[in-house]
């Protein structure tokens, strides 16, 4: 097991900003604003030389007793529990604050080693901006910063002094990754932790709790999964704070990671344009779909046939997805969901024989040949697979370019069909056999062969008053 450094602190005294340094990432988000972190964020530390795992908490708020800080404080709480080691940060900058001696009082009631830094220190003297700190009764404060590097090296060979080198780990595949999206409040963190079977991430009744998107390993059945936690995406014309705007990159940028999207729908309101928003990005990003329609234990029969038509008809073009009707907050539901999952991950990653392929191909053809465009009908010879994640079949043949979209999707629905692609995209590319004479270009005349021609030429004129097209003058 390799240790694991927690970083704990006020709101807004550099956690993130140290966490992206020690992982060498960008994967927390970095502002300004307080508060701006709120779940637990795992990292492997890649500064120094022994391995270790580095935790980002929100700001601890010891006297929150309710709301969305009493919710952060847990989730920091629960992160100090894990800890081999927590690293107490304050701010050099702004001093000692009773804050800050109300964290240190519930530090020192821990089992856990803990080290204090001093971050923002940067251009100051270390033991000034030290000083005041020797207060909070933690041993020798550290002065360090955390968005310039400096002091950072010392930081973690002091924290893993005591940790002797671990074992190499036994390597095994890390599964499908698997991102929750949907709109804001749709119950995307409670299906995460309906999943996991704990309190992982705070799952509160506020659109917008969760900020970034936060990578969670777990195990079910023996199998290795990877959830991806996202912030809700609400439509760009409601996007004002620049922190959201982040936080919808951020799930971007999750779709792409993933080889699985569950998209999370709310059965207690309607199916919305952003919904389908967020589907049309999944399936142009080419990711395998599973669809979750959430909150679907609340409903009477009228209200569920309702929102089945309003599916039909607005999300129609996901008809290659399997559809879930879930219970998050209730776990009901969750067992075939996770099936279809790993249905769709097979039907990505799937390797298609190539004799297979072109025998299907030339069947479908010969039940139904590509229409004719102008004087040519397209001929398709062979297939072969170009690509996984999503499957990609690339078909050889003349005229490829006069296939029309109808002919496309028969193409896709018959391999579809064949090779059972359930749950994730198609895409099929073609392309035209080249002319074998094409890069044979003509010889240059001789100059013996030139004078011939021109005679030949002028011996035309003469008897026939005419020239013939293409001589050389």
């Amino acid at each position: 097991m390799l240790p694991t450094l927690v970083l704990v602190g006020r709101p807004n005294v550099g956690k993130s900003t140290l966490f992206n340094r020690l992982t060498k990432t960008r994967d927390a988000l970095v502002h300004d604003q307080p508060g701006l972190t709120r779940d637990r964020h795992y990292g492997r530390g890649r500064v120094g030389d022994k391995p270790y795992l580095v935790v980002d908490t929100g700001g601890l708020e010891p006297v929150a007793k309710d709301g969305i800080m009493h919710e952060m404080a847990r989730q920091t709480l629960q992160a100090i529990d894990e800890a081999d080691v927590v690293v107490f940060m304050v701010d050099g900058r702004q001093g000692l604050t009773a804050q800050d001696k109300v964290i240190a009082q519930k530090l020192r009631q821990s089992r856990c080693p803990v080290h204090l830094v001093v971050n923002k220190a940067e251009g100051m003297n270390p033991a000034m901006a030290a000083a005041e700190f020797h207060e909070l009764g933690l041993g020798e404060p550290l002065a360090i910063s955390g968005a310039h590097g400096e002091g950072v090296r010392d930081l973690v060979d002091l924290a893993l002094a005591s940790f002797a080198a671990p074992e190499p780990e036994d390597a095994h595949d890390g599964g499908p990754k698997i991102a929750i999206v949907g709109r804001p409040n749709a119950g995307k963190s409670t299906l995460v932790n309906a999943l996991l079977g704990e309190e992982r991430v705070i799952a509160f009744d506020q659109p917008g709790t969760t900020r970034d998107s936060i990578y969670v390993d777990f195990e079910r059945n023996g199998k290795h999964y990877t959830l991806i936690d996202t912030a809700g995406v609400r439509k760009r014309g409601k996007v004002f704070e620049a922190v959201e705007k982040f936080s919808v990159i951020k799930t971007l940028q999750a779709i792409e990671d993933a080889n699985v999207v569950v998209l999370v729908l709310d059965a207690q309101a309607e199916i919305s344009e952003q919904d389908a928003h967020i589907a049309g990005y999944i399936l142009e990003e080419g990711r395998a779909l599973v669809v979750a329609v959430n909150k679907w234990d609340g409903l009477d029969e009228y209200r569920r046939s309702e929102i089945k038509r309003d599916i039909e008809r607005k999300l129609g073009f996901l008809s290659f997805a399997r559809f879930n009707y879930i219970s998050a907050l209730k776990a009901q539901g969750l067992a075939p969901l996770l099936k279809d999952v790993d249905a769709a991950y097979s039907a990505a990653m799937a390797k298609l024989s190539t004799p297979k392929l072109t025998r299907t191909l030339l069947a479908a053809t010969a039940q139904h040949a590509p229409p004719k465009t102008g004087l040519f009908r397209p001929k398709l010879k062979f297939a072969h697979q170009g690509g996984s994640n999503p499957p990609v079949i690339v078909i050889h043949g003349n005229a490829t370019a006069n296939v029309q979209n109808d002919y496309r999707r028969y193409l896709e629905n018959t391999f579809r069909k064949t090779f059972e692609l359930q749950g994730t995209p198609l895409r099929i590319e073609f392309k035209d056999g080249s002319n074998p004479y094409e890069s044979r270009k003509p010889k240059p005349l001789t100059e013996r062969e030139m004078n011939r021609a021109r005679r030949e030429k002028r011996f035309r004129r003469r008897k026939f008053g005419s020239d013939t097209k293409g001589t050389p003058s």
